[in-house]
């Protein structure tokens, strides 16, 4: 018999998360022969087979991906599926018991959409462990109350669909082969199909990804260079407008000029302060939107 559910985790020399992220995977509430799981392995070269293999487990297949990119790695793993849903994850999250029977249930109650659960984030195995047991604990995107969400949420590290709408709106765009925005562009697709995408915060996981700022900075960069991709792709000025480019901020941007004493101030204290960070990480994606408005391509955003 064919699982429900069909979890798609793309991933490339990630062993050492994957080694903690695969066995919550194994241990889903609902029984093995209700789901499989398809790693989805751009040429790793740390020996994530050997970790699969090693497992032993009859649900969980390692998928030899051929097409660079996040886009390339779901698309294998969507083609491979046999679930009537597909739940997409990644390789440094990893899953609460009941995941699976969240999705599943969201999915008989709102037959049809696309849901979102609640993906936690934490910044250590310590902090995963305490956020399992204190609900409270936990930092939240959305709140609780929220049911339906736009699609600028349709974030893959916790999202589902059935396979048949997924294929039907073609699937990822394999040319996204950059960071950022492949999810939300084939979020964008869903809902101009009229799929509802819905918010169900019982299906949580938890995002174990501790980042330096430098490195978020820089994907924030990348993110605003992904923007204009999106915007350019489809044409429709409401994407720049629901993904914060606008006269206002780039004017804002336009102030704060590489070197100007408020900016640099920020950068200094944006290690250990939540405003000059949130100001510095906004400047770094403006930046690439600006750039990728330009068509011109630089390094580091700081």
């Amino acid at each position: 018999m064919d699982p429900l559910v069909s979890i798609v985790v793309p991933t490339r020399n990630r062993r050492d998360t994957l080694q903690h992220v695969l066995p919550t995977l194994l241990a889903q509430t609902c029984g093995s022969d209700r789901y499989e799981i398809l790693l989805c392995d751009y040429g790793s070269s740390d020996g994530t087979h050997d970790l699969v293999v090693s497992m032993e487990a009859r649900n969980l297949h390692f998928v030899d991906v051929r097409i660079p990119g996040r886009a390339g790695g779901r698309n294998a793993g969507l083609r491979r599926a046999t679930g009537t849903i597909v739940l997409f994850t990644d390789a440094d999250i990893l899953a609460a018991p009941s995941l699976v029977d969240e999705h599943l249930a969201a999915h008989a109650r709102f037959p049809g959409a696309a849901v979102v659960g609640w993906e936690v984030r934490v910044d250590s195995l310590d902090e995963y462990r305490v956020a399992t047991v204190h609900p409270s604990a936990r930092r939240r995107l959305h709140p609780a109350w929220r049911r339906r969400l736009s699609w600028p949420f349709f974030v893959t590290g916790n999202a589902s669909a059935r396979r048949s709408d997924l294929v039907r709106v073609g699937m990822f765009d394999e040319s996204m082969t950059e960071y950022g925005h492949e999810d939300l562009e084939l979020g964008y697709r869903l809902r101009r199909a009229g799929i509802s995408i819905i918010y169900h915060p019982a299906a949580v996981n938890y995002h174990w990804h501790p980042e330096p700022l430098a490195d978020r900075t820089e994907k924030m960069y990348l993110a605003g260079r992904a923007t204009v991709r999106l915007y350019r792709t489809h044409r429709d000025w409401r994407i720049l407008a629901r993904l914060g480019v606008n006269p206002f901020s780039l004017a804002w941007h336009a102030a704060l000029r590489p070197g100007g004493g408020l900016l640099e101030r920020c950068r200094r204290r944006a290690d250990h302060s939540a405003w000059p960070r949130t100001v510095v990480l906004e400047y770094a994606y403006l930046s690439g939107v600006r750039d990728a408005l330009a068509n011109r391509r630089r390094g580091r955003a700081t």
